[in-house]
């Protein structure tokens, strides 16, 4: 069990049978009473974000949560198909769970699973990415002008907006959070 005070941004705990990641918190004392601790937090099996507000001292259950290596390797439909790297069993997990973070996958990449109950919720990915620019348009010469981006498609599938002198072939590093251009590789 947790307490509030070992509350922190990313802990995960589970509140009334429903798991949660603390988003947010802050520690208030009202003008009587006790202290009290406001959170923020996102329900891991849907995603939605809630406000709850706990006693100082108040005790919450921590979820029955599991994490495993696997490797990823292929899509079908709109599943992905991913095997354990200890018992080289093959599960799949539907696109729509992971949040986006499946546009970072590429064929035999390895991650971790975040599984709830035995049920596969989320996949942690690194959190930046060197990925190989396969379309986009190419520069105009001369044009200087500081933070003008384009479109470029990326190995795994996904767009990102690149600086203009980044042309197809080159290698660059994304952060898979913001999907933002770090640089090039």
């Amino acid at each position: 069990m947790y307490s509030t005070t070992d509350f922190r941004k990313g802990l995960k705990i589970e509140v009334e049978g429903t798991p949660f990641e603390i988003v947010d918190f802050q520690h208030f004392k009202p003008g009587k009473g006790g202290a009290m601790v406001r959170t923020k937090l996102r329900n891991i099996l849907t995603g939605r974000m809630q406000d709850i507000t706990f006693r100082s001292g108040e005790k919450v259950d921590k979820p029955d949560l599991e994490t495993r290596d696997m490797q990823f390797l292929y899509r079908e439909a709109d599943d992905l198909i991913f095997m354990d790297m200890t018992s080289y069993e093959q599960m799949q997990m539907a696109t729509s769970v992971t949040g986006g973070k499946d546009g970072f996958l590429k064929d035999g990449q390895e991650c971790r699973v975040l599984f709830y109950k035995g049920r596969p919720l989320d996949i942690d990915v690194p959190l930046t990415l060197a990925l190989q620019v396969t379309d986009t348009e190419p520069g105009a010469k001369g044009d200087t002008v500081s933070n003008v981006t384009k479109p470029a498609t990326l190995e795994t599938g996904i767009t990102v907006q690149v600086p203009i002198f980044v042309n197809i072939g080159d290698k660059i590093k994304i952060d898979t959070r913001t999907r933002e251009y770090l640089g090039r590789e």
